[in-house]
């Protein structure tokens, strides 16, 4: 089942969002201060191309983690949290879409906060 959920989530719209998110990483690996934040990017970017059979665990929040949230949140989080969040109300439109819009919250989220999450 999560062959098949992962194939359609790519069709849906996880090819758009794994895209933004492999662009903004490329961008931010441009200066020196912005890898950890590429790095976060691609990270999560792979992800995007296959989600369903992976969960999100948000870990201990450190000093750093929250530095670097809010700072996430500033220049790109928002941006990928508002794609995020359209195309899982897109999905969700439809009765057999639901659990594709429920991938899109979910990724809404992580696109807030990225540091600090794990994915298993």
């Amino acid at each position: 089942m999560r062959l098949i959920g992962n194939i359609l989530w790519f069709f849906l719209g996880g090819w758009l969002l794994a895209l933004l998110w492999t662009l903004a990483g490329l961008v931010l690996c441009v200066t020196l201060i912005g890898i950890p934040f590429g790095a976060e990017c691609f990270k999560i970017a792979s992800l995007m191309l296959h989600p369903f059979g992976h969960e999100v665990v948000y870990g201990s929040v450190r000093a750093t983690h929250l530095i670097g949230n809010i700072l996430w949140i500033l220049f790109f989080g928002w941006e990928l949290a508002i794609a995020s969040l359209v195309t899982g109300l897109l999905c969700c439109i439809t009765i057999v879409g639901i659990p594709f819009g429920l991938q899109g919250f979910k990724f809404a989220q992580l696109s807030l906060m990225p540091f600090g999450a794990k994915i298993a």
